[in-house]
């Protein structure tokens, strides 16, 4: 921990020092920065940044990023290469691959309207075609960890080495997390706050994949660097069905606001299954399902939960505040258990919670 806390330091140190002609990643670096956008929305929670990184991948101004909490909020703001400070709409989120696509909103332009920026983006769809990157090919991580760059300060850049390019699953002692397709592994320290959303590149400046999020190895508790590929391909069980997702699918279908996530379909029973969380206060228009306290010997308690967790995701669908966690248990019954993804200090837990009928209320006599 003590090398993730120095490392941002060192790395302004370092590139306060002037570049000499021949470095080779100087103008890859300054390319590729141009494509990148710093993401800035909700957050002051704790456990909840309130700034993430982007990719941009389209000259309309389509962003790609990681599916975090951190976009729940209807003031989203991103920062270009030049300085520009720009409004960004979440069009369509993908839990499965743990993506999310938004699209810069000019002032006094909709969402649906031509936005005429011609700005400088990363091809998805033709980055997919090209062969994968191999165990010790060099990369380099392009994002906006610990919130270092503001306006038109660049990105920080990471060099590093491909380790392993290998399923993220729990076999590999990673904890259950919606994305269980092939990642990146990468020996450097690029998973860092904020992170989440920025670029892998090779040596040219060719996108790799899209930085993920923060997680933990589940037996020694250390930290996994990764990236999910840009031809990333997963199976998610769909009731008895298998479906395919597919990164280029998603990008594709998504600029043209024709991509469907999958719709688990649950029949509403009213007030859904017995789960015995007790929220904060639930004050806010969008407050973050974070448990209170929970009931002796309910269904919450027998699952381990605990005060402060931070319920994140529900059966891989993201959860971003308290009242969209009980519009979900609307749809469940007695007797199914669903699966929490929390995050429990600096790391993401899986919980199984089993539902329960719903405690019957005692009955005045008056």
């Amino acid at each position: 921990m003590l090398t993730r806390l120095l490392l941002p330091a060192l790395f302004v140190a370092a590139s306060a020092v002037p570049a000499s002609a021949a470095d080779p990643f100087r103008k890859v670096s300054a390319d590729v920065n141009q494509k990148m956008v710093k993401i800035f929305a909700s957050g002051g929670f704790n456990g909840v940044t309130s700034y993430t990184t982007g990719i941009i991948i389209s000259p309309e101004g389509h962003l790609l990023s990681v599916a975090s909490q951190t976009l729940d909020a209807d003031g989203v703001i991103v920062h270009l290469y030049d300085g520009r400070r720009m409004k960004a709409k979440v069009i369509v989120t993908e839990p499965d691959l743990d993506v999310a696509m938004l699209k810069i909103v000019p002032d006094g332009k909709k969402i649906d309207e031509p936005t005429n920026l011609d700005l400088p983006y990363f091809d998805v769809l033709e980055a997919a075609k090209r062969p994968n990157a191999g165990a010790g090919d060099w990369v380099l991580s392009f994002s906006n960890y610990f919130e270092i760059a503001m306006r038109d300060e660049p990105v920080s850049v990471m060099r590093g080495v491909v380790a392993a390019y290998s399923p993220l699953d729990a076999r590999r002692g990673v904890f259950d997390f919606p994305y269980t397709g092939n990642v990146y592994v990468v020996d450097a320290i690029t998973n860092n706050p904020g992170a989440g959303g920025g670029a892998l590149t090779d040596r040219k400046g060719n996108l790799l994949g899209i930085v993920g999020r923060e997680i933990k190895n589940r037996k020694t508790e250390t930290w996994i660097n990764y990236a999910i590929p840009v031809n990333a391909t997963v199976n998610v069980k769909d009731g008895e069905k298998t479906v395919t997702l597919k990164m280029t699918e998603f990008v594709d279908l998504g600029m043209k606001g024709k991509y469907k996530p999958i719709q688990r379909v649950k029949i509403a029973t009213g007030i859904g299954g017995y789960h015995g969380i007790q929220f904060v206060p639930n004050l806010l228009e969008r407050t973050p399902p974070y448990v209170d306290d929970v009931s002796p010997n309910s269904p919450a308690a027998k699952a381990g939960l605990k005060p402060d967790d931070l319920v994140s995701f529900v059966d891989g669908e993201p959860i971003f505040s308290i009242k969209a966690f009980q519009e979900y248990i609307k749809k469940t019954r007695p007797g199914e258990t669903i699966r929490l993804e929390v995050r429990r200090g600096e790391a993401l837990q899986t919980i199984d919670l089993k539902l329960d009928e719903h405690p019957k209320v005692p009955v005045s006599n008056k």
